[in-house]
């Protein structure tokens, strides 16, 4: 069975920083686009960052950028997200998602519905 689980959320001071780890069950994480996504309450569901399979290219939205770093550990088959600087607004559930790579020239994207399989969330709150 293909699982992904995410960890590592919690309440942390505006300011401050926390790690987020994407685990799989069931597969490899390295051959696959992976994706990390966030809802905050009454609002849609947002691509925050993702990283390919193909060439480990990064990609963020404007609002993370120079905050969060997306990064591979294959040794451990987990992806994790460095986020820094955290804010009010980054409050939020946040998802990982994954979807496999089926072509040298594929290219992660920010779109929910390109991602197959997902975690069931871990909640971020910043707040004082």
């Amino acid at each position: 069975q293909l699982q992904l689980v995410e960890s590592g959320g919690g309440l942390v001071q505006p300011g401050g920083s926390l790690r987020l780890s994407c685990a799989a069950s069931g597969f490899t994480l390295r051959y696959y686009d992976i994706g990390w996504f966030r809802q905050a309450p009454g609002k849609e569901r947002e691509g925050i960052s993702c990283i390919s399979s193909s060439d480990s290219n990064t990609y963020y939205v404007d609002s993370v950028k120079g905050r969060f770093t997306i990064s591979r550990d294959n040794a451990e088959n987990t992806v994790n997200l460095q986020m820094n600087s955290l804010k009010p607004e980054d409050t939020a559930v946040y998802y990982c998602a994954a979807r496999r790579l089926t072509s040298s020239w594929q290219k992660c994207g920010l779109g929910s519905s390109e991602y197959t399989y997902w975690g069931q969330g871990t909640q971020v709150t910043a707040s004082s």
